[in-house]
């Protein structure tokens, strides 16, 4: 019973002391604790597991018992403190509670009595203010009546003394007082509604129109419309008048200038008529000669009669312009037939210079009404076709080292005055593009020619294949026309030409670069027709001479010379054609061709190195292995396969020295064409003998070894071989080296032969294994039983298709290499 009642009173114990986690985390912040019977989450057993780990520690429980009725002690002793000390603690609140209402109110009413006073002293400042305010509007209002009455007078006098002035043509005081006029009129904007400001108003404003009219005819008077004669100074009354002409309507300036300008060059009409002799192109130096004397005659005789601010000889230079431009286009229209291309440039070339004449002597601030268009520079470009476009001598230069791949300096700004006579060129300039296609086809022809008569460039292994000089002309002759072309126009011009430049881009690569490779060989890439005729193994085949393998690598290095400067054109174009043709400027076409050149120089090269070796290869699997009975040093074979490399690779390596990365591309193709055809020989060699086996391994790791040497081999300058070639030869030749190591394996027992073979050969299949046993000289019976335990080991193929049947459309038979040369020989016979 008392174990029952202890149990529900901890119960209602603990109901009573269930903490909300709000109020529990309260009581964490303000008293931290790391006692564990302080936790929310206490749990009785864990905390008596953690005082009685083992059953030793129970030996101290006593000890425990009374260190834990110590501290509930303690804990009583501080519970029966604080509540005696918490006895007075409602009486306490409630005296300060009401101490603090006290307090309050008075505050209350302390703030209450300073807004009072704070509302009488407003009110009492307001009394004082309240007349000098009225004083302060009073003064305001006088002093804005007295400056308006004297405005008034000022306008009026003004009015009358404009009116006076202007009878009697006083253009040099009128122009002060107008403005002045005008300034004042501005004030009464907002009295306009009071009739005699209004009539006012209207007073200046009749002035003005008749100051406009009355100058107007003083010009009128004084430069004749019809007529050439103009007086022979200049008038003050009229530079007086000018300035009135400032102050008015925009329209008087403008009719003004438009009628001077006219007037100035009616004698240009005259002289240049259509008709005349002096109006055609072969003659149009002299309307330059006679602008430029004009506008030195006005500036000596009215240079100072306008204002500066009028631009009137620049105005004037304009108006020449539009007038020679509008004048040249009508007489090119009407005699387009007698138009040459020598004409046409020369005509251009005048044209232009007189345009730069103009960007010297003017800013051209009158080409976009008054308003002076800023010419940005344009933003660094990485172009390597960057030059001085003023020397092209420097750029023919840069183009014939071959430094075009250099940074240039950025091209100056704009001219203002480009085109403004020459855009009427622009429609004749088919004369141009026609006299280019001609000079194009008759250089190239040239360079055929030349080609020709001089014969394929000699040996010069000292500094490496030499670009054919009529590369760098050709291109020097494509800048020349570019540069020219851009000045003339950037529209539709420019794209003809581009059509024009890779239409002989082709050319020259058809004509000059591939039309002069050696012929010995077919466009497909394969050996010589007359070898593949050829059916008794070993035939020699005709290599070629060291003028015809120097031939090939200029021609290489031709081609890739063409090749960059062909990318740098095509971004040269697009900067001096309009943004909106740039898309339509495409090389991509030729630059593949050229690439095509390249790929069949190093082809050509391949293949001769190639069919150097076969007649070695050849005798190498003529050899009767089973019957060699010592291993001695390397085979004569091998001697022959080493000594054409070290005849050919280094001539092609000094030739292609400023092409590196094509004689890379050079060996990986000799090692991709010479290792299988190795294997292939190397599988007729049956059958051979340990001993036989043995001499071919040293003769495979010798030729490996010059293999991975074959990029420096007979340079003094020992290079490091580049890892996508050592890769591609280690690859093969260990290959070969395995079947080899196969071979001289006993076949006996037949499992272990198997897996030896499997584990050797990571490209295992029936196929190679068959040719090893044939190697080997086992019978057929002895073969069966391998092949067929060799097919029970080899996983099974994907798809169903067997290994040996795919590798036997890859690797034909020597039937089949029969039968495919028989069909060739009469396919080239029937075709014949």
């Amino acid at each position: 019973m008392m174990e029952e009642e202890e149990l529900e009173f901890v119960e209602e114990l603990e109901a009573v002391l269930q903490l909300t986690p709000e109020v529990q985390l309260a009581i964490e912040q303000v008293f931290p604790s790391q006692d564990p019977l302080d936790r929310a989450d206490f749990n009785a057993v864990e905390y008596i597991n953690t005082l009685f780990p083992t059953e030793q520690s129970l030996a101290n429980i006593d000890e425990v018992v009374n260190k834990i009725r110590l501290k509930i002690r303690r804990l009583d002793d501080n519970i029966r403190t604080v509540v005696r000390g918490q006895t007075n603690v409602g009486q306490d609140g409630r005296q300060a509670l009401e101490e603090a209402q006290k307090a309050i109110q008075q505050l209350f009413g302390k703030i209450k009595d300073i807004k009072d006073k704070a509302e009488k002293s407003e009110q009492m400042v307001k009394e004082i203010t309240r007349d000098i305010k009225q004083l302060d509007h009073a003064k305001r209002h006088l002093t804005t009546s007295i400056t308006t009455l004297n405005h008034l007078h000022m306008l009026a006098g003004g009015v009358g003394s404009l009116e006076a002035m202007t009878r009697r043509r006083q253009y040099g005081e009128v122009a002060n007082l107008l403005q002045g006029v005008m300034n004042v009129l501005e004030h009464f904007h907002k009295y306009m509604g009071i009739p005699q400001i209004r009539q006012l108003s209207e007073r200046v404003k009749a002035a003005q129109t008749e100051l406009g009219q009355q100058i107007l005819a003083d010009f009128e008077e004084a430069f004749p419309s019809q007529g050439t004669k103009r007086p022979g100074g200049p008038s003050n009354v009229l530079r007086d008048a000018c300035l009135v002409a400032n102050i008015l309507d925009p329209k008087i300036k403008q009719e003004i200038i438009k009628k001077f300008i006219k007037q100035h060059l009616s004698e240009y009409l005259v002289l240049f008529q259509e008709n005349q002799d002096v109006a055609w192109l072969d003659k149009i130096d002299r309307r330059y000669a006679w602008v430029k004397r004009q506008l030195v005659d006005y500036e000596e005789k009215y240079g100072r009669m306008f204002p500066r601010e009028w631009y009137m000889t620049e105005r004037i230079a304009v108006e020449f312009c539009h007038v020679t431009r509008a004048e040249l286009a009508k007489i090119m229209r009407a005699r387009a037939k007698e138009i040459e291309v020598k004409l046409l440039l020369f005509a251009i070339q005048r044209t232009t210079n007189f345009e730069g004449f103009l960007a010297k002597r003017f800013s051209g601030c009158t080409l976009t009404d008054g308003t002076l268009k800023k010419l940005e520079s344009p933003p660094p470009s990485t172009n390597p076709f960057l030059e001085d476009e003023s020397a092209p001598e420097m750029e023919e230069l840069a183009i014939e080292k071959g430094e075009l791949d250099q940074p240039k300096k950025p091209k100056v700004p704009d001219n203002p005055f480009h085109g403004i006579v020459s855009k009427c060129f622009e429609p004749h300039l088919y004369v141009y593009i026609e006299s280019q296609d001609k000079n194009l086809g008759e250089l190239i022809d040239r360079f055929v020619a030349d080609f020709k008569a001089q014969g394929p460039p000699k040996p010069n292994t000292d500094e490496g294949g030499a670009v054919l000089p009529s590369c760098a002309d050709l291109f020097v002759y494509y800048k020349k026309c570019m540069v020219q072309c851009s000045q003339l126009s950037t529209g539709e011009p420019m794209i003809a030409l581009t059509t024009i430049f890779q239409k002989y881009l082709r050319e020259y690569a058809w004509k000059i670069l591939s039309g002069n490779l050696p012929k010995t060989t077919t466009s497909s890439g394969g050996l010589t027709i007359s070898s593949l005729l050829k059916e008794k193994e070993g035939s020699e085949v005709a290599k070629f001479t060291l003028e015809e393998l120097c031939l090939i690598c200029s021609i290489l290095s031709t081609a890739e010379y063409c090749l960059a400067t062909t990318q740098q054109l095509e971004e040269k174009l697009k900067e001096k054609v309009d943004v909106s043709l740039t898309e339509r400027i495409n090389l991509t076409g030729e630059m593949d061709t050229f690439s095509t050149v390249i790929s069949s120089s190093i082809q050509l090269l391949v293949q001769d190195l190639d069919a150097a070796c076969d007649p070695a290869l050849t005798a190498m699997s003529k050899m009767q292995w089973q019957n060699v009975e010592h291993v001695g040093d390397q085979s004569p074979y091998v001697t022959s396969v080493i000594l054409h490399i070290k005849q050919n690779v280094p001539i092609i390596r000094d030739n292609l020295a400023s092409t590196r990365k094509y004689f890379t591309q050079f060996c990986i193709k000799f090692a991709n064409s010479f290792i299988p055809k190795f294997i292939t020989h190397l599988f007729k060699c049956k059958p051979i003998s340990m001993v036989g086996a043995e001499q071919l391994l040293l003769d495979t790791h010798s030729l490996k070894m010059v293999l991975l040497d074959l990029p420096s081999i007979g340079s003094q300058v020992v290079r490091k071989a580049p890892a996508s070639y050592t890769k591609i030869v280690v690859k093969g030749m260990t290959r070969a080296e395995m079947i080899l190591k196969v071979v001289m394996a006993p076949h006996e027992p037949l499992v272990v032969f198997v897996d030896n073979y499997i584990k050797l050969l990571t490209d295992c299949n029936t196929e190679t294994f068959q040719k090893i046993l044939d190697m080997k000289g086992l019978k057929r019976s002895e073969q069966s039983n391998m092949l067929e335990l060799l097919r029970q080991r080899l996983p099974t193929p994907p798809s169903g298709a067997d290994g040996s049947s795919s590798l036997s459309l890859m690797a034909p038979t020597p039937e089949q290499e029969s039968s495919r040369i028989r069909k060739l020989e009469k396919l080239i016979k029937k075709r014949l």
